[in-house]
């Protein structure tokens, strides 16, 4: 697949770049130099590469849900400016 030069001249039209006709021939050079460079990966045998979605191993660091004492309703409205129904009151954001 090459990029034309009309390819450059849309994409910098839609870009809003004012670019002369010399820059436009290096862009159009250089996309196509970057574009036969990645095609090179399609040379490669990865029939038996499994799929990855990070480079390293990444593994879940969670740990499992437990049951621990923690503070009551009583003892964490005490410090609440306004509480109703055992939920904090906060003002009104929406009109």
């Amino acid at each position: 697949m090459d990029i034309s030069l009309e390819n450059v001249r849309h994409v910098a039209k839609l870009s809003r770049l004012n670019l002369t006709s010399a820059e436009e021939e290096l862009m159009t050079e250089q996309l196509n130099a970057i574009l036969h460079y990645a095609e090179k990966l399609n040379e490669l045998d990865t029939d038996d590469v499994e799929p990855t979605t990070h480079v390293l191993h990444v593994s879940n660091v969670m740990r499992e849900d437990e049951v621990r004492p923690s503070l009551t309703l009583e003892q964490v409205m005490r410090n609440a400016p306004e509480e109703e129904d055992g939920q904090f009151k906060v003002p009104a954001i929406l009109e």
